[in-house]
């Protein structure tokens, strides 16, 4: 294997040669607009975010090549994006094969850039995209922007169509690629874009990209905001973001960049590792290939968890902390991790169900040997640090067995793998999961009346007494302890934490039907942090819904109207004035019978369901800290950030 050096060693070889010769042609666009779910997804508001970013991956790959220091990010008055980068440009000159200009080629063949094959790029994320011409074949609108060599290039384009060939506008100082675009209403359910959605990726993008500059602006009148992004330490500072008010056991974060080169001493791969440890019993690794999120993991992350376990072992067995068949599971070593690893590399093989799973077998080796050696060293030069961290393992080891006892113990009762299904739980008739539901209720009142108002051939009610275990403060030996947690392990049939199998899942859908009030909020969150820590693959693959009861019943000459936020009923109030109504305000599920339950929150043709999603596992991930862990101030804080947002609140 080639020598691994480290970032004081680097060179930062830049390819000079950029032209249209650099262009290739792979296939053309038409089918995009015919199914652009093959292409991007969704139509979705996903699918209408993921345009972004496949515009700002070919700004991002300028910046790994050593070209792009800033990148502008508009959403404009009229609604439109803008992504304006300070790179190179795209090309301008013709392609003979073709007969038109390089930006125009990019822009209206799938496939087509610098990426396949050509010098202008040796390290790319676009390539796990579709491509800037898939953005252009699914918007009304787009306006692509060239400055270079002193010349400020223009072309417009309609539904993937050149309206004009590329034209020369002028003289300029700029260089860089502006590309606006208005996404197609005929093909999204959506054309209005989130500021937070975008902020959260360009945050994490800055972040693994050291020194890069990010900025996103929302010029929308109403709506105005700024964010800028640029952080100098990178994935160090990522690591600190997301232990952010958690107690750790080391004083800074461990930390190591290294290259790999080929014989020819060219660079082929870069890795980037910084992780630290917390007094919590969560595990937090998040691994990135080319700043794509390889949610499924692969041959990097493979290589950091062998190295991590192979290294404390050895260690604690070499300095007599533990004996030799007392070896430290992986589990146990990751106990409290916040871990980031960021691999850079020339041709990355993307598999798994979502193309988010490296598959570079190369790759495992590389992080393992790296990590090897820089975490031994790092354990060897602080001795203290390394004890603590072995001691936390120790005792993160003993609780896994007392969990294992429980387990074995409640399996013998036939709590968890039993066909014994918990007392209170009322079934559904229906035997196939892909039509099944099940509602998780507050109270054996709430419970009673959902029993009787739900369609028991397809809908499970299970009522849950109070408030569950707050499960970001407990390791798993007391969870399973919970009762009410019991009671959901043995209803859904899947088991729990690393023995979780989504395949056993009972029910395709698992909603939480709470009270539309503070403390049905609060049982709602203590829900999906148990589900986050211990069933994620739920969240994953879109299993977890929130029910939306109403919040008021207005009876109007006999007839009933259900309301579900306070603009709907002002705007009803408007159209059908105030005389002669009679309004009613929900302060729990209770308040209604069982027709009413049914007609507004558990009828498929009527009710609303909230789907809770993983888009953002990185703001989940520090929001159920904030609010769940062991930090009161952290609560303080959220509430005095976000109680503006509060419009209603009974006391």
């Amino acid at each position: 294997m080639d020598e691994i050096k480290s970032a004081e060693e680097l060179e930062l070889g830049k390819s000079q040669k950029y032209d249209a010769g650099d262009i290739q042609v792979l296939e053309g666009l038409e089918p995009v607009r015919k199914r652009p779910g093959m292409y991007i997804g969704s139509t979705d508001e996903h699918g209408l975010h993921h345009l972004v970013t496949e515009v700002v991956d070919n700004s991002i790959d300028e910046a790994l090549a050593g070209y792009c220091t800033h990148i502008e990010v508009t959403i404009n008055e009229d609604g439109s994006c803008s992504v304006a980068d300070n790179g190179r440009g795209i090309p301008t000159g013709i392609i003979p094969k073709e007969g038109k200009s390089a930006v125009e080629v990019v822009l209206t063949k799938l496939h087509a850039g610098g990426k396949f094959g050509g010098e202008g790029y040796k390290i790319s994320g676009g390539l796990h995209g579709v491509g800037v011409s898939c953005v252009n074949a699914l918007s009304t609108k787009l306006t692509a922007d060239v400055y270079q060599n002193g010349d400020h290039y223009q072309i417009e384009f309609s539904r993937g169509k050149a309206v004009s060939p590329l034209k020369q506008i002028g003289k300029t100082d700029k260089r860089g690629t502006t590309i606006t675009f208005s996404p197609d209403p005929e093909i999204f359910e959506t054309i209005v874009f989130n500021f937070d959605t975008m902020k959260n990726r360009f945050r994490e993008i800055a972040f693994l990209n050291k020194g890069l500059v990010i900025s996103l602006e929302d010029k929308r009148e109403g709506q105005e905001r700024k964010e800028v992004f640029e952080f100098k330490g990178g994935i160090v500072e990522f690591v600190d973001y997301l232990n952010k008010n958690r107690e750790t056991l080391l004083p800074y974060p461990v930390y190591f960049n290294k290259f790999n080169r080929n014989s020819k001493g060219e660079i082929e791969n870069e890795i980037e590792v910084a992780f630290q440890y917390n007094e919590s019993y969560s595990e937090i690794i998040n691994a990135y290939a080319n700043n794509i999120n390889t949610e499924e993991g692969g041959t990097h992350l493979d290589g950091f968890k062998s190295a991590l376990s192979k290294v404390i072992n050895d260690y604690a067995i070499k300095n007599k902390i533990i004996k030799e068949n007392e070896k430290l599971s992986g589990e146990d070593c990751r106990e409290g991790i916040t871990a980031v690893i960021s691999v850079k590399l020339k041709n990355p093989q993307f598999e798994g169900q979502t193309k988010t799973k490296l598959g570079n077998s190369e790759m495992r080796t590389i992080v393992y040997k790296a990590m090897q050696e820089e975490f031994s060293d790092y354990l060897d030069r602080h001795p203290n640090e390394a004890r603590n961290l072995i001691m936390k393992s120790i005792t993160a080891q003993r609780a896994r067995d007392a969990a294992r006892n429980a387990r074995e113990l409640t399996r013998r009762k036939s709590i968890l793998e039993s066909t014994t299904l918990p007392g209170k739980l009322a079934d559904c008739s229906e035997k196939d999961r892909r039509f099944c539901e099940i509602y998780l209720v507050e109270g054996d009142s709430a419970g009673g009346t959902a029993k009787t108002g739900r369609d028991r051939r397809f809908q499970a009610i299970l009522p849950l007494r109070g408030k569950i275990l707050n499960v970001e403060k407990a390791r798993l030996n007391r969870i399973l302890e919970n009762a009410e947690i019991k009671a959901m392990a043995t209803a859904f049939g899947a088991g729990i934490g690393a023995e979780f199998n989504i395949e056993k899942l009972r029910y395709d859908k698992i909603i939480c039907m709470t009270d539309a009030d503070v403390d049905g909020a609060h049982i709602r969150i203590l829900l999906l942090t148990f589900f986050f820590r211990f069933m994620r693959p739920l969240i994953e693959q879109g299993h977890v819904y929130s029910a939306k009861p109403p919040l008021y019943k207005v009876t109007k000459n006999k007839q009933e109207y259900y309301f579900y936020s306070d603009e709907e009923l002002e705007a009803w109030y408007a159209e059908n004035g105030r005389k002669g109504c009679d309004q009613q305000r929900y302060k729990g599920l209770g308040e209604m019978n069982a027709t009413q339950l049914w007609e507004t929150t558990m009828n498929p043709e009527h009710r609303i369901l909230v789907q809770i999603t993983m888009d953002d596992a990185i703001e989940a991930e520090k929001t159920f800290n904030d609010l769940m862990g062991e930090d009161p101030e952290l609560r303080r804080q959220f509430i005095e950030n976000n109680a503006g947002l509060v419009t209603d609140l009974d006391i």
